[in-house]
């Protein structure tokens, strides 16, 4: 049973609500055989085009072995590539292949399907609300974490 007074504690709130999704998440993503750093490098590399490791490690704040890990396992699934850069011959990037689109796709899906599990008690409107509110807060604290330094970094690259 959860102690009442933590009830009041929207920190606690987030985390106890955060790990059920995760939770549920994970489940779904593990019936694919991936796990959530998979769906974030596919989701990124499908999102922004492609990427070098080095520039999806700055991104995520990943050590960039580990994201090579994530990106062998991507590639051994056939879901992305990676190719030599067109604009930078000396540069590999990692790209989304036809079957990650795909493969994102369903796994978008899934994520409807684990979001309608989790947000049951809410309102369609309440739903959009507390997802309204949630990317405020998301967005405040993406603005001040590692991601800044890499978004400034780049900024001061382009002419």
């Amino acid at each position: 049973m959860t102690p009442p007074s933590v009830l009041d504690l929207s920190a606690y709130l987030m985390y106890a609500t955060g790990k059920a999704a995760r939770r549920t998440l994970s489940e779904k993503l593990t019936a694919r055989g991936l796990r959530l750093w998979h769906l974030t490098v596919l989701t990124l590399v499908a999102d922004l085009g492609p990427q070098p490791k080095g520039v999806l490690a700055a991104r995520l704040d990943m050590n960039a072995s580990d994201v090579a890990r994530i990106v062998k396992d991507l590639a051994d699934a056939g879901q992305v590539e990676c190719v030599r850069s067109l604009a930078d011959r000396r540069r590999v990037d990692v790209r989304v292949t036809p079957r990650g689109r795909t493969a994102l796709d369903h796994l978008n899906a899934d994520i409807a399907s684990a979001d309608d599990d989790l947000l049951a008690p809410l309102s369609d409107a309440e739903r959009e609300h507390l997802a309204s509110l949630l990317r405020r807060v998301h967005a405040h604290h993406e603005e001040q974490g590692p991601a800044a330094g890499f978004r400034e970094a780049a900024q001061a690259r382009q002419p």
